[in-house]
């Protein structure tokens, strides 16, 4: 599946697929999981920046995502932890 070259009107929904990301919640069309928005807005700040960071979103995908991330706290905090680095 070939990404867009410009931002088109998707992803617009949070999607699971067991054969991408073992069924962790990612941005439809995409491999880009919730997680990833979610430590971009920690680390990488404004979803301006996060946009042109990820080309294949636009504000209303990651604004999505960010409100998966209200509804599901729990869940993608889980995530996030499981994809940390171990501390040295």
């Amino acid at each position: 599946m070939a990404l867009p070259t410009q931002r088109e009107s998707w992803p617009r929904r949070v999607v699971r697929n067991p054969r991408i990301l073992g069924g962790e919640p990612t941005l439809e069309g995409t491999r880009v999981p919730v997680r990833t928005i979610v430590e971009a807005t920690r680390y990488i700040g404004p979803i301006d920046e996060i946009v042109s960071g990820y080309p294949m979103l636009d504000h209303t995908s990651v604004e999505i995502a960010l409100d998966f991330y209200r509804r599901n706290q729990d869940e993608i905090d889980r995530y996030i932890a499981e994809n940390q680095d171990p501390p040295d």
